[in-house]
């Protein structure tokens, strides 16, 4: 359901909104494009000047001179230089693409997206779309309830990305016991039940927290550990001295393969939300 309406919601990325872009343009250029004024000027340079007097580290004052000079110059002769009243937001221009969709969306967090391309002069096509959707998304996470939202979608990926890459660190356990008379599916059974038990352990330990209960999250794995070192000692019936080396280098292996899956799912989960 989820992969169906992120399907649905990229689609409206490749229409462009003729019929309402233009009036749109015209509200968004008449509230955001106007230029700077001899007393907006004057304003800046005063609140910089202060700003620049006012600093941890003093500043000379042909520095500060030369420094208000150079952004008057910019002032005058940029676009780029935007001002708004209380706050300085100076661009020099060096953006990245991302960065002025970010900016842009914190300044017009209801503009559409053609218009926004239109105004910031990038081309509507599905890529620039789509970076200004994820720009608008990042904008968003500041919000506590969407960033819950956000973790709660992440989670739900992660559960099902565990047993995407469970045949794949089945793979290493095939490897490090290429040389015992087991087959792929038997590695896998093994792989299956050691996770059900996974699984099993952090149920308890999220029950007992939805309960009121502060479980030590150390406890359970420390748990998990000590059963998986035991299971792959009966299972595949080594000493322990072999059963622990390769107790560690499959965990390590794991680690490796978890870190890159975490990675998949967050940019998975990012571009879907």
């Amino acid at each position: 359901m989820g992969i169906f309406n992120t399907k649905e919601k990229y689609k409206s990325l490749v229409k462009e909104n003729k019929a309402d872009i233009a009036e749109a343009i015209k509200k968004e250029n008449s509230k955001s494009n106007k230029k700077l004024t001899e007393k907006d000027l004057d304003s800046i340079k005063k609140e910089l000047n202060k700003k620049l007097k006012n600093s941890y580290i003093p500043i000379p004052e042909k520095t500060r001179e030369k420094i208000l000079n150079e952004i008057e110059k910019e002032a005058r002769d940029s676009a780029n230089t935007k001002y708004k009243k209380g706050n300085i937001n100076i661009n020099l221009g060096g953006d990245s693409k991302i960065e002025k969709f970010i900016n842009y969306d914190k300044e017009h967090p209801n503009s559409n997206i053609d218009v926004a391309l239109h105004s910031l002069g990038y081309e509507k096509t599905f890529l620039n779309r789509f970076m200004y959707t994820r720009a608008a998304t990042a904008n968003s996470l500041v919000k506590k309830d969407n960033r819950e939202q956000f973790l709660s979608q992440l989670l739900s990926y992660g559960s099902v990305a565990l047993f995407v890459f469970l045949p794949l660190f089945t793979l290493f356990l095939k490897l490090f016991y290429i040389r015992r008379k087991y087959t792929y599916v038997d590695h896998l059974i093994f792989v299956f039940h050691v996770q059900t038990v996974f699984f099993m352990l952090f149920s308890i330990y999220f029950l007992l927290e939805i309960f009121g209960a502060s479980p030590a999250l150390w406890v359970f794995t420390i748990l998990f550990l000590v059963y998986l070192f035991i299971a792959m000692k009966k299972f595949y019936q080594q000493g322990y001295f072999k059963t622990f080396i390769k107790f560690l280098l499959l965990n390590l292996n794991y680690s490796i393969i978890a870190i890159i899956g975490i990675v998949i799912v967050f940019l998975l989960s990012f571009a879907m939300y």
